[in-house]
């Protein structure tokens, strides 16, 4: 479908660069450890009805472990992640649709990202039977999920490029004065409700103007040490904090992120008593627990709720939501949470693809919502005016982002109106790796007085001001 206003663009050219990051520590993702990630770094440009033309910019993680949970190797999931990202490439170029980037980048999804996944995964060559993480989609395919976070870089580069090339702000262009499409077009409510998306555009549910500040969550990995007891000898000496307290202290943390295993009953439930005797030690306000998609029976996390609530009260009142603690495909496990939602909200994250998945969630009794850009700013946008109009709180949760990943995911939390701030952890896991970044955007690298700042923000496209940094990128791994 193409656009009607004389804003439309379509894209002309496509780069993607691969960033190499090492982390300080390890990060658990149930039961996967994360040692280092490559950064896709995506550079697009877009061609408007009058020949005009600018760049915008993505970033993303492609973080094997979270997205494609499986008995593979990490080395040949990443290989394959990577792989896909450069037929993106090529697909993003040669994409002959006109439109916003919301309507672009909708149709792209629709069309090219669906038929790209199945061409690519009927490609792969048979490794084996099923895995058996619960996480897991159930083959050696390349899931959706993996699929939308290779997809997002190019996406966002996209919304990035059409702010620049109106010198606007890329958030105030999700109007009806930009977009031929209200939401109707995008969206549907749910059955029986009196809900209408028609007539309505995404700046109806964002907040504008957005905070410049925002209580910043720390992530406490499955594998960080909280005391001095639960010291190696193996921890780096760096200059950064190790054990939490001095995290706490050095940087005001009011709202402490507790990953759990979801297998280990006693271990999770002495993992948030222990971190529970720290935050009230030291003034933290709210606790959350992610138990990493690894449950499938919601009776696992009613009885370490009760018991909490029996033995420590205190540290159950402090828990403001409980992340995903069942598999992510809904349609597979379709597991009605209700019982655990009464006794805490309960957000959707891996399970929380798109709109559609959000809609079966909230059938299946899921309190709310955790966005992230990694899941492609169209796909967030999205899913964040869905959630929002049929009364489900939101969260923008990280995935550890680096650079201008940081950027994004930020601005996405900033203009969502979140229950309280935004996860932020990459300044705990890899923070020389944003060094570039954060000397024109230190606030954004940097949590102080519990807080993140954006008030360094550009006025065009996603502020990035990318030109005043001194990263020196590698040569493009793919041009198109």
């Amino acid at each position: 479908m193409t656009g009607s206003k004389h804003s439309d663009v379509r894209v002309t050219a496509a780069e993607l660069f691969l960033i190499p990051v090492q982390a300080r520590v390890p990060i658990k993702f149930g039961p996967e450890v994360l040692t280092e990630v490559t950064c896709a770094r995506v550079r697009l440009t877009v061609t408007d009805r009058r020949g005009q033309s600018a760049s915008g910019w993505g970033e993303t993680p492609l973080n094997v472990q979270w997205v494609w949970p499986s008995e593979l190797s990490y080395t040949e999931r990443h290989d394959a992640l990577v792989d896909f990202c450069r037929r993106l490439t090529a697909a993003w170029a040669s994409f002959d649709v006109t439109g916003h980037p919301l309507e672009v980048g909708y149709d792209f999804q629709r069309t090219e990202l669906s038929r790209l996944r199945s061409e690519f995964n009927s490609a792969r060559t048979a490794h084996g039977g099923e895995g058996t993480h619960p996480c897991q989609p159930g083959s050696n395919d390349v899931p959706f999920l993996a699929a939308l976070v290779c997809c997002s870089p190019f996406d966002i580069a996209l919304h990035d490029a059409y702010g620049r090339l109106l010198q606007r702000d890329s958030y105030q262009t999700y109007s009806a004065e930009f977009l031929s499409r209200d939401l109707s077009r995008f969206l549907e409510p749910v059955e029986e409700s009196d809900i209408s998306f028609s007539g309505l555009f995404p700046d109806a549910f964002l907040e504008n103007p957005a905070p410049q500040k925002l209580m910043a969550w720390h992530l406490i990995g499955g594998l960080d040490p909280l005391s001095a007891d639960d010291l190696t000898g193996g921890e780096p000496d760096d200059g950064y904090p190790v054990l939490l307290e001095d995290w706490i202290r050095r940087d005001g943390l009011k709202c402490l992120k507790v990953k759990l295993r979801g297998i280990d009953a006693e271990w999770d439930y002495d993992r948030l008593v222990r971190v529970g005797e720290i935050a009230i030690r030291e003034d933290v306000v709210w606790l959350t627990a992610d138990f990493n998609c690894t449950v499938t029976d919601p009776r696992y996390v009613n009885e370490i709720l009760d018991r909490l609530r029996e033995e420590h009260p205190r540290t159950f009142g402090m828990l403001l939501y409980i992340e995903q603690p069942f598999p992510y495909d809904l349609e597979k496990f379709s597991i009605d949470c209700r019982s655990v939602a009464a006794r805490k909200p309960v957000f959707l994250d891996e399970s929380a693809h798109d709109w559609q998945h959000v809609r079966l969630g909230r059938s299946l009794g899921w309190s709310g919502v955790a966005l992230k850009t990694c899941k492609t700013q169209t796909g967030a946008i999205l899913s964040l005016c869905w959630a929002k109009a049929h009364g489900m709180p939101l969260m923008v949760q990280d995935l550890a982002n680096p650079m201008l990943a940081q950027v994004t995911h930020l601005r996405l939390a900033a203009h969502a109106g979140t229950i309280m701030g935004v996860e932020t952890n990459s300044m705990q896991f890899y923070p020389e790796a944003s060094i570039p970044e954060a000397q024109v955007h230190p606030g954004m690298f940097t949590r102080r007085n519990g807080c993140i700042d954006l008030s360094t923000l550009g006025t065009t496209g996603m502020g990035f001001r990318e030109d005043e940094m001194s990263r020196v990128l590698p040569d493009p791994d793919t041009a198109v």
